[in-house]
């Protein structure tokens, strides 16, 4: 039976099923040819690998290019990681803790539950990433990009943001105590429900910022943008608030820093 007349022969179904296994064969060949050189360290770049659960801790990883890369529960406690690029990459579960990430990319990037405890993240962009749960203890993340980041119920307790950019962040239910936002804009945030006892926040932008049912004992917004702001049923006792703008603000049942309830 001559090519021709074998190929004539066989279902479509069958040769379309195969031409799609020998497609997947060869790709799944193309990301290996990209994950071994990355992982013997010969090469920067493993853009859209597979490198779930992969052990990277301790590695100098200095500009490397992850983008779209699979790296959910990978671990890369204490690496080097400045300027590198994890922008689309799936990063839920990763350990990043103590780590210098300064200028490194997580634009949307899928991180729930990541840990960036005590992680260096200075300048890094962060924008539209979701950092659902994530544990971010003491992170230094200031003058960093977190516009429009998905960080309900994420753990921030002692870091540091400030003059950091965080228009329209997600951070309901977020543990925010004693975090620095000094200068930080915080236009249209949501921090509904979150924790900010003792938080400094002077001269921080909260034009339009929903901070109901806030816990801001003790937070210093000496000199904050609150305009517009929604602090309805919030606790702002022994807040400082000297010089903060408060023109249209919601206070509706707001527990005030003199311990009266505004109407």
């Amino acid at each position: 039976m001559t090519p021709i007349a074998f190929l004539d022969a066989v279902p479509a179904r069958l040769l379309s099923l195969a031409l799609a296994g020998a497609l997947a064969f060869l790709a799944s060949a193309a990301r290996a040819d990209g994950e071994t050189p990355f992982l013997a360290g010969q090469s920067k770049s493993c853009v859209k690998c597979a490198l779930e659960k992969a052990q990277l801790k301790r590695r100098d990883l200095a500009g490397v290019d992850l983008s779209g890369a699979d790296l959910a529960k990978a671990v890369l406690h204490r690496s080097r990681l400045i300027g590198a690029k994890f922008t689309g990459a799936d990063l839920a579960g990763a350990n990043f803790n103590k780590t210098d990430l300064k200028n490194a990319s997580f634009a949307n990037a899928n991180g729930p539950a990541a840990m960036f405890y005590e992680s260096d993240m200075s300048v890094a962009n962060l924008a539209g990433a979701n950092l659902v749960e994530a544990k971010m203890q003491k992170a230094r993340l200031v003058r960093a990009n977190l516009d429009g980041a998905k960080a309900a119920d994420a753990i921030l307790t002692g870091a540091r943001l400030d003059d950091a950019s965080l228009r329209g962040v997600e951070l309901m239910r977020a543990n925010l105590i004693g975090v620095s936002f000094r200068g930080a804009d915080l236009e249209g945030a949501n921090l509904e429900d979150s924790g900010l006892i003792d938080a400094v926040m002077r001269e921080a932008n909260l034009k339009g910022a929903n901070l109901s049912g806030a816990d801001l004992f003790g937070a210093d917004l000496t000199g904050a943008n609150l305009a517009g702001a929604d602090l309805s049923e919030s606790r702002l006792s022994r807040a400082i608030l000297t010089g903060a703008n408060l023109t249209g603000a919601n206070l509706k049942g707001a527990l005030m820093p003199d311990g009266s309830v505004h109407e």
